[in-house]
């Protein structure tokens, strides 16, 4: 064993000391950002970036589940990739497909699809609803895929499911907007029914969300990593961990 890789051994093993006895965040949402500029850095084409990622995806979940995390958000497709030529979106497209295949077929998540699927090709709706349903009853680490999945968006479709559901109950609009409330909105959300993300990290270096769970990161803590996704070690996550439990969440303030 070198030098270099017993150093890292070292202190991946002093984080995981460290972290025993810190809280776990409850939710972590990731936004896997950087194929594209790996896969230019290695000179390599698009897609071996996005291959890759998506191999580092189940690294992920592995590492989530050791650190006892219970729900994890993946944002693998944005709304706005989905205008991107179509020599670059469909081999993404298929990746992803494949991605989320894998993660059915591994029996050891709940999938879980978020975004707007109506916007995505047949074949693409069809995979992320067959790997929900396959795995509905899977106990263990619930994962989302975000694909098709812009904030602004999701909000939108919220107030239009909430809106059609009233109008077919027959509230009025007058009524409606003396009732309405932020609860209203959240419960028709794609994540209904989860709690919000404690933490959300973003690779690549850069530092905004472009509209990542929008709503839901209110309170969230964001943690930002200059590795590209698939550079992203192990040692990244537990530093994201840790950061996370030296902060005093403020709710509200």
């Amino acid at each position: 064993m070198g030098a270099r890789s017993l150093l890292y051994r070292l202190y991946v093993h002093r984080l995981e000391t460290w972290l025993a006895g810190a809280a776990a965040p409850r939710h972590v949402g990731v936004i896997l950002d950087g194929n594209r500029r790996w896969a230019r850095a290695s000179g390599a084409d698009t897609s071996h970036g996005h291959r890759a990622g998506a191999d580092k995806v189940l690294e992920l979940l592995d590492w989530c589940e050791e650190a006892g995390v219970e729900l994890v958000t993946l944002w693998m497709l944005s709304t706005d990739n989905l205008s991107r030529p179509a020599d670059e979106l469909l081999p993404l497209i298929g990746i992803i497909e494949d991605t989320v295949t894998r993660l059915a077929q591994a029996g050891r998540w709940r999938v879980r699809a978020v975004g707007a699927l109506d916007l995505l090709p047949a074949s693409t709706r069809e995979c992320l609803q067959a790997a929900q349903r396959a795995t509905a009853g899977t106990p263990g680490l619930h994962v989302n895929v975000a694909v098709g999945y812009g904030g602004r968006r999701e909000i939108a479709d919220a107030v239009r499911k909430l809106l059609a559901e009233h109008a077919s109950r027959g509230t009025t609009i007058e009524e409606l907007a003396e009732a309405l409330d932020v609860e209203h909105i959240a419960d028709h959300l794609y994540t209904a029914g989860q709690p919000d993300p404690d933490l959300v990290i973003r690779t690549s270096g850069e530092q905004r969300l472009s509209g990542f769970l929008l709503w839901q990161s209110v309170h969230s803590e964001f943690y930002f990593c200059e590795a590209f996704w698939p550079d992203f070690r192990r040692v990244d996550f537990l530093r994201a961990l840790r950061a996370y439990a030296e902060r005093e969440r403020r709710f509200g303030g």
